[in-house]
């Protein structure tokens, strides 16, 4: 089986040049608190670096702004909060797999954080079970993790139920971490709003959505669909009914804005990720956006 890891890294070197590659690696690095004061070396200033870490007179010999790096006083945990439901089997709106995209995401932020010394720890779940696997900062571990995410998520699996997961998160965690929840392009409920709100009291969290495809035959796709979650087809000659898609655009926009908002209110910095080719840039804006609200 190809390693999950490796095509995550392939993917990132494919959609992203070095500079933005940078540029997410300091936006993930910005958004935690606190450092030692024992330093550790010196490197180039990025966009969103703190303008106190330059070192004014190494940029003076150097010419070039350079700002001083610090030994973590601590690790810090990222926990990975993936709707493992059959949702998550559907196709994505660039026609790919939602799980593969998924599986992208978690990865990306993933191998970001041990990169960092950082912890990355798995909680996912659907309808009927939930599964974790605890913290660890080796490639080998976050391997292990994709291949979870990727062994559960299945057409013919349960239902989707993301609430049951995030309750289970309430409960489960104590110690402060920064949570990423990976999710359908799903409706904000007052469950869902209830249990961001606990977990939002006690640790950072970001929200990953997974954009739908497009059901409604533009892209020249005219075979008949079936929803994975209700087995019920959609005929082409429905899809290709105009006032059908009018509808079906205002309905699909309404939901995202009424997400968007509910996620806004709680102070959660979202983002949705409609493909691999667009997955890096959606991952910086988000990291980008959540260190900014904190200031």
């Amino acid at each position: 089986m190809e390693r999950r890891l490796r095509k995550v890294k392939t993917t990132m070197s494919i959609h992203a040049h070095r500079r933005t590659l940078e540029l997410l690696d300091g936006e993930y690095a910005s958004i935690h608190h606190g450092r030692s004061h024992d330093f550790d070396d010196l490197r180039e200033y990025q966009p969103g670096d703190e303008v106190k870490d330059i070192d004014w007179k190494a940029t003076a010999r150097s010419h070039v702004p350079l700002i001083k790096r610090y030994i973590a006083s601590r690790q810090h945990n990222l926990l990975l909060v993936v709707d493992s439901g059959r949702n998550m089997a559907a196709t994505a709106e660039s026609g790919e797999s939602k799980r593969e995209l998924a599986i992208l995401v978690a990865g990306v932020l993933g191998y970001l954080a041990t990169r960092h010394g950082d912890r990355v720890a798995l909680l996912m779940g659907d309808a009927e079970r939930r599964e974790d696997m605890p913290e660890g900062g080796s490639e080998s571990h976050l391997e292990r993790i994709l291949r979870r995410v990727d062994h559960a998520i299945a057409v013919d699996g349960p239902r989707s139920s993301l609430v049951d997961v995030l309750e289970h998160a309430v409960r489960r965690m104590r110690r402060r971490s920064l949570i990423v929840v990976i999710a359908d392009d799903l409706a904000y409920t007052h469950d869902l709003d209830v249990h961001l709100g606990r977990l939002h009291t006690r640790h950072e969290v970001l929200w990953v959505s997974i954009g739908d495809a497009d059901l409604m035959a533009r892209a020249g796709d005219h075979r008949e669909l079936v929803g994975v979650d209700t087995g019920v087809g959609l005929p082409a000659f429905l899809r290709r009914d105009r006032g059908l898609r009018r509808a079906f655009d205002a309905e699909s926009a309404a939901r995202r804005e009424r997400l968007e908002t509910g996620l806004r209110s709680l102070g959660i910095a979202s983002v949705r990720v409609a493909s691999s080719a667009t997955a890096i840039g959606s991952l910086f804006r988000l990291l980008e956006r959540h260190r900014r609200a904190r200031r």
